[in-house]
């Protein structure tokens, strides 16, 4: 049995409760009923509790008390919900009474979780019990008792996971609206998974999430059916984070919060204040936090609409599927407004956002094929990271779904060029893939990390220029590239030139970059067109 531990092993233990509660976020969802029925406590708790692993990861063999504060520092501004600031106070207890500390034994540890039993319970204006608090003060105090009879902190801990599986049974009958649902403390549930991982963690056992981990095995979950959104007194779920910049006192801002709604939780430290409260006017809690300093981050969501589309029946749920009016329709995957105009105008039935970087899954394309009106769909991915995703699409829905392996968007241009809807589909098939092989793709985007590659010594923040699947050149002029570019295009006799401009590229600037391929290829028709899309500031095709 365990007598104490470091900073390695804490270390591992709060990575093993960050993993746990990921593994049983869905659960924790389907039993959040309190506060409100919102269904998130999962994602927010899993949220909050993975950006103190993240951090962890990224510190070898740390103190104690250094383990501790960054688990701590990282939850405090990564927090969400009510159940994420309130896991997060928990650790901050925790890590405050680590500070200095080089082991951890029973005593101690005993301590910390009370510690932290009292930075959530000083910071939530009005306790409810029946909640992760309660949870988290009987575990503590049984602690306490446990350390008396036994300094192993193996022990205490183990102590305090029983006792806290106790007070979670108990939560049903605690609180009304648990009890309604016949369910246990979803936040309560979370810091029992918490607990229990930490306690694996001790004994050898780390936990980890699985890789393509499903978390299919809800058992327990709340009919949230049973509530109205007339059971939500405030309709806006805000939270934000203000840096510090005057010596105004919080308590202040806590009083005038506390008149405007309710859940209100009020974190500070040194550098940030950190709210969550639920209210009717989230304007009038911004207006009076801005004299505390400038916001670092805003979050408003509308609870009631929350719970309008976790309390659809299973039946709406349920894929709609067009019934067929014609024979063949097209989605295609691009990102961009501009991208989205040249794929409707040449016939497309559905866009479904996506591209690099930003990879729809098999469900995304699923839904946009089930909306079009037609027996055979086409799929366009247009990037070679999307293909297989959509591939899987044929056998999830009753429609034909055919795709066309475009790797690029001038491709998936391209293709659209030779469709026919009144053609087969064998023709179109044929004619789809052969367009692909007649367009030269040509891309500029920036180089995010300094690298060496094909040769080429890559800087951060260069740009980057590629031609097809392979780098063309690099260089801190984007100039510099397009002309090298237009040299290329006009060697290969190209003759059909069209420039897709970025987000972050203006329009005058657009137009010069079309004057240099239009001044080195003077026998080439080209056209400029604004794509709107992300990461690529231009994507040039040539035919």
């Amino acid at each position: 049995m365990r007598q104490t531990i470091n900073g390695a092993d804490f270390r591992r233990m709060a990575i093993s409760a960050a993993a746990s509660i990921e593994i049983h976020k869905q659960q924790l969802n389907e039993l959040n009923v309190f506060p409100v029925p919102d269904g998130d406590t999962g994602t927010n708790m899993s949220m909050t509790i993975n950006a103190a692993a993240a951090d962890l990861r990224k510190v070898e063999d740390p103190s104690l008390s250094k383990a501790a504060a960054t688990a701590a520092s990282a939850m405090l501004r990564g927090a969400r919900g009510n159940s994420g600031v309130i896991l997060s106070l928990l650790m901050r207890g925790i890590s405050k009474k680590l500070k200095g500390a080089e082991v951890c034994d029973g005593v101690l540890w005993a301590e910390a979780l009370q510690e932290g039993v009292d930075a959530a319970y000083k910071a939530v204006m009005k306790p409810a019990e029946g909640t992760i608090l309660t949870v988290a003060r009987l575990a503590a105090a049984k602690a306490r008792s446990a350390a008396k009879e036994n300094n192993y902190i193996e022990f205490v801990h183990e102590a305090a996971l029983e006792e806290a599986k106790v007070a979670l049974a108990g939560t049903t009958d605690m609180n009304p609206v648990l009890k309604k649902a016949g369910v246990v403390d979803a936040g309560g549930k979370g810091w029992v998974f918490a607990l229990e991982a930490m306690l694996s963690s001790l004994q050898g056992n780390d936990v980890v999430v699985p890789e393509g981990m499903a978390d299919s095995d809800v058992k327990d979950a709340a009919d949230f059916s049973d509530f109205d959104t007339d059971d939500i007194t405030f309709t806006y779920c805000t939270e934000f984070i203000i840096n510090r910049e005057n010596d105004l006192d919080p308590e202040k801002l806590r009083d005038f919060l506390s008149g405007l709604g309710d859940s209100l939780v009020l974190v500070e430290d040194e550098e940030i204040i950190k709210v969550h409260v639920h209210t009717n006017d989230p304007g009038k809690a911004l207006h009076e936090a801005m004299d505390y300093g400038s916001f670092v981050t805003v979050k408003i969501e509308n609870m009631r609409l929350q719970h309008t589309e976790k309390v659809m029946t299973e039946a709406e749920k349920a894929p709609k599927i067009a019934e067929p009016e014609k024979a063949l329709g097209v989605v295609s995957v691009c990102a961009g407004a501009g991208l989205a105009d040249v794929f409707q105008n040449l016939g497309v039935d559905g866009i479904i956002s996506g591209g690099q970087t930003m990879n729809p899954s098999t469900q995304d394309i699923l839904e946009a094929v089930n909306k079009v009106p037609a027996e055979t769909v086409f799929v366009l991915p247009n990037n070679k990271n999307i293909i297989m995703a959509a591939q899987q699409v044929d056998a999830l829905t009753p429609k034909r779904v055919i795709v066309i392996p475009s790797k690029t968007v001038p491709q998936g241009v391209t293709a659209m060029l030779s469709f026919n809807p009144e053609g087969s589909v064998e023709e179109n098939v044929e004619a789809l893939t052969e367009a692909l092989g007649t367009v030269d793709t040509m891309q500029i985007t920036y180089a995010a990390r300094n690298s060496d590659f094909d040769g080429y010594d890559i800087h951060e923040g260069d740009y980057l220029a590629i031609y097809g699947s392979a780098l063309f050149g690099t260089s801190k002029d984007i100039k510099v590239l397009l002309r090298s570019l237009a040299e290329k295009v006009r060697d290969e006799g190209k003759e059909y030139v069209t420039i897709y401009y970025g987000e972050d590229i203006k329009e005058k600037h657009a137009q010069k970059a079309a004057d240099i391929f239009a001044e080195i290829c003077p026998d080439a028709d080209v056209n400029l067109l604004n794509g709107g899309q992300p990461v690529y500031y231009y994507l040039i095709s040539a035919e």
